[in-house]
């Protein structure tokens, strides 16, 4: 795993994957052939950027604001194959690709936070760790209200 030195390293690496996460999201819109999906896809890229816009404004100004707020988890991705993207991507699956992104968005995150002794390091990974497990839950309540209510 990779080892920061400081705190601009990390938001710079954050700043990457909310990045990558854009750009993945994007792509999976752009070969979404349902007009549904490709609307979701596109709020998920939406949302990204926002948290690149954040983590770009908390590097320029320098004002460290986190939370130490215990996200819920419904785990149900815990019980869900993973989902490889495609064209024909049904919604459901769409949500499943997301918790499934996010969830391992989290996990990385908290490994990064283990590894460091430098406490305001942890903070910070721990943050955007919990900002990762936020993305999840509404991915999870999404996909409870349709798939499991439809059900």
């Amino acid at each position: 795993m990779r080892e920061f030195k400081n705190i601009t390293e990390i938001l710079d690496f954050a700043i990457g994957e909310e990045q990558s996460a854009v750009d993945f999201y994007l792509l999976l819109a752009a070969q979404s052939k349902s007009a549904e999906t490709k609307k979701v896809f596109y709020e998920f890229a939406e949302e990204e950027m926002r948290h690149k816009a954040n983590l770009t404004k908390l590097k320029e100004d320098g004002t460290l604001r986190l939370s130490d707020e215990k996200v819920s988890d419904l785990k149900i991705t815990e019980y869900l194959v993973d989902v490889k993207p495609s064209p024909n991507m049904a919604y459901p699956e769409a949500l499943i690709l997301a918790m499934k992104k996010e969830k391992a968005a989290f996990r990385m995150y908290t490994v990064l936070a283990d590894q460091t002794d430098n406490a305001e390091v942890k903070q910070l990974m721990q943050s955007l760790a919990m900002e990762e497990s936020r993305h999840k839950l509404r991915f999870e309540l999404e996909y409870d209200d349709v798939v499991f209510k439809e059900n």
